[in-house]
């Protein structure tokens, strides 16, 4: 595979299809889910603990996990055990969600404020997460003396990586996260979103040393790419409940091997390191399989 990139797939949560995915050469696993969305979603933590069950050796993440809809002592607890029952293996994807407010009215949290309790979350849960008693008074969270032990098996916790797509969550990235996992994106709009964290963690003084740059990306492959193209529109249209045939082409990777390898590579060159392949397809298995014999060989690193 090659050198200086990574790979992660978005599986079912079946035991065989799990088994056979986690022997490819695949760096990670993500689920993502909701509380209550219109399409049938699994819940992120529920999600989490069936891949950290019945995968070994990969990494396993949220893609993604809508923070502000959570307490941040129980997620930091839930973390913390998954982290040390799969043997440090969790990064936590977060967002902050929004298309769908009836998850907010459900779980008792105003809509708007969800960008700022992911703001006052986010550092709180690495205070939660050295074990140590923690004290805390915020705008949106209060605790006396909480403890969560055991610690995360990972010294400081897990990576907690931001997901999004607005100005707004890549200065939350530069200045909170671990990581950057953008989706929907066209190549140009990922390296466009690059320039502009390493400009906000400038301004903030920060260092983005091990800094994690994902990208999410729809994938689907066919021998008539248009037929491909056509199943990652119904695909997401179904999903987001929007129509994606005008922009498809641009924000997957979607079509024969050749237009996927084309389309990923400029994934690559707009400062991608480690791509997150989500079926958009009927046959997702196979998808996966021609990718890692046909395509991720030949991505290269540019320099």
């Amino acid at each position: 595979m090659p050198q200086d990139l990574a790979f992660g797939v978005v599986p079912s949560t079946g035991a065989s299809t799990l088994s056979r995915l986690e022997a490819l050469p695949i760096d990670s696993m993500w689920m993502g889910g909701h509380v209550a969305s219109p399409n049938p979603s699994p819940e992120v933590i529920v999600a989490l603990t069936a891949l950290a069950a019945r995968t070994e050796r990969v990494r396993i993440g949220s893609s993604i996990l809508l923070l502000p809809l959570y307490p941040p002592a129980i997620i930091a607890k839930q973390i913390a055990d998954l982290d040390n029952l799969s043997g440090g293996r969790v990064t936590l994807g977060v967002g902050i969600g929004g298309e769908y407010p009836g998850e907010f009215r459900a779980c008792q949290v105003p809509i708007e404020e969800r960008g700022p309790r992911t703001d006052e979350a986010i550092p709180l849960l690495r205070e939660l997460w050295t074990g140590e008693p923690v004290t805390h008074t915020g705008r949106f969270y209060a605790m006396d003396d909480v403890r969560i032990h055991p610690a995360p098996r990972q010294p400081g916790g897990p990576p907690i990586v931001v997901a999004g797509r607005q100005e707004a969550a890549m200065r939350r990235a530069a200045r909170l996260g671990d990581g950057w996992m953008p989706y929907l994106y066209s190549p140009r709009r990922y390296a466009a979103s690059v320039a502009t964290i390493r400009e906000h963690a400038e301004q903030a003084g920060r260092s983005l040393e091990g800094f994690e740059w994902f990208a999410f990306v729809f994938v689907g492959i066919h021998d008539d790419g248009e037929q491909a193209r056509d199943d990652a529109a119904r695909f997401l249209g179904g999903t987001y409940r929007q129509d994606f045939k005008a922009m498809v082409s641009s924000v997957t990777a979607t079509g024969t091997i050749d237009e996927v390898a084309a389309a990923l590579q400029a994934f690559v060159d707009a400062g991608a390191r480690h791509l997150i392949f989500a079926p958009a397809t009927p046959d997702p298995l196979t998808t996966f399989d021609r990718l890692f014999s046909e395509v991720v060989p030949g991505l290269v690193v540019a320099g």
